[in-house]
């Protein structure tokens, strides 16, 4: 039997480190996407390595605040409202987890997949060019006062568990520690021994470059459809002809749920808008990259600027950007960081693949070689290391030395 060839279909941060490892594990491998690596939602993302990012969205509480939060301009969840018949089947099994057994559960879940995430980094690319984009930093969360950081209780709670416990800063320590911030800004919530990417979409660019000179072969094409046989796959068909092929990885982020209809099984996957804006040529930058809390997104000094970067709104694959998540971004950075100055700016949308319990999915598609990697909502940069190391184990025979049954992908099949 010869060398197995694997096609990895997407070239995020999952594909890319999907191919990097399986590679290492001396396999044949081609990594293929319709666009450039690194330019879906791997390029837009808050550049953290949030290895705390433990807490899903859909905590307790969730459900009769949920309107409340629609309706205020000032809360970072937006709703393009013609979007919304489309969207209640998949909001209706989002919001069953909105409690404190499932919360606990999907939690545990990332925990797996982020926990180790700067080390999972460093391994990705020891000894290569790549590795010069990771940098080590705290990860702070950013409070008017202490009111309310303690009304996040509950998702500290939750990261103390986890073994993420925070040093607080108060009062006039906050802006000592981070000049930038406000007066107004009165606690600093510190995670040690976190990290950041100072520009995503070139540091994926540098990994399938090195993928490349590893003996890979990147594709430029578009995927079409797998072709079985006997339930066993044989090729992946693009626009650009069919890749005979011995397994595949599916890592295409949110455009994987069409691609899982070819397999037969409906996954309940829907694309979370998320936005930045890079102010270029700042007065300032935080010392750290930074939550800040009241407008939920993150502020990173990375290599294009200072990168704010979050906001959640459901509204289906349109192009086509809103102006009040922006407007809503300007306005916390402006009231957050009062004596920023910069130049220019770039604004971003992009959408992340938001499955309803908020967990990728990771493994085999009914013993039929179709590996899936993806459903990573908020995490893709920080877990896509650890994701792809756990795929490439999998399919090269040497079973993670993990618990991966959360993220089953057969979970979603109807019995």
């Amino acid at each position: 039997m010869g060398t197995q060839h694997i096609v990895v279909v997407g070239a995020g941060i999952v594909g890319a480190a999907s191919a990097i490892w399986l590679r290492r594990a001396g396999l044949e491998v081609t990594l293929v996407d319709k666009g450039a690596p690194g330019m879906g939602a791997s390029y837009g993302n808050a550049c953290i390595l949030a290895r705390s990012a433990i807490v899903p969205v859909t905590t307790p509480g969730l459900i009769p605040k949920g309107p409340r939060y629609l309706f205020d301009p000032n809360f970072p969840l937006f709703m393009r409202w013609s979007y919304l018949p489309r969207l209640l089947p998949w909001l209706a099994k989002y919001l069953k987890n909105a409690n404190d057994a499932d919360t606990r559960r999907i939690s545990k879940g990332l925990a797996t997949v982020v926990g180790d995430s700067v080390e999972q980094h460093k391994a990705l690319t020891d000894g290569m060019p790549a590795a010069k984009w990771i940098q080590d930093s705290e990860y702070n969360f950013v409070y008017r006062d202490r009111a309310a950081f303690e009304a996040d209780a509950y998702t500290w709670a939750l990261r103390r568990e986890a073994g993420f416990v925070p040093e607080i800063i108060e009062g006039d320590a906050v802006r000592e520690r981070e000049p930038i911030l406000s007066p107004d800004m009165r606690l600093l919530a510190v995670n040690k021994d976190h990290g950041f990417i100072l520009n995503p979409g070139s540091y994926v660019q540098d990994l399938v470059t090195q993928f490349e000179g590893m003996g890979g072969r990147f594709l430029q094409a578009e995927v079409k459809d797998f072709e079985l046989m006997g339930g066993q796959i044989t090729a992946v068909a693009t626009d650009q002809g069919r890749l005979v092929c011995d397994k595949a990885v599916l890592s295409a982020g949110v455009w994987s749920g069409a691609l899982m209809k070819k397999l037969g099984l409906e996954v309940p996957l829907e694309a979370e808008r998320g936005y930045h804006i890079i102010f270029k040529n700042p007065s300032q930058r935080p010392n750290n990259p930074m939550m800040l809390t009241e407008g939920k997104f993150v502020a990173t000094p990375m290599d294009q600027g200072l990168r704010c970067a979050g906001i959640v709104e459901f509204g289906g694959l349109s192009d086509v950007k809103s102006r009040k998540p922006l407007e809503m971004l300007r306005r916390t950075v402006a009231r957050t960081f009062p004596d920023l100055d910069y130049t220019t700016e770039e604004e971003w949308l992009g959408f992340r693949p938001a499955p309803t319990d908020s967990l990728p999915l990771i493994g085999e598609v009914r013993g039929s070689g179709v590996y899936t990697a993806f459903g990573h909502h908020h995490i893709g940069l920080t877990g896509g290391p650890k994701t792809g190391r756990l795929v490439a184990d999998m399919i090269a025979g040497n079973w993670p030395n993990a618990d991966v049954s959360a993220f089953d992908p057969m979970r979603f099949a109807k019995t």
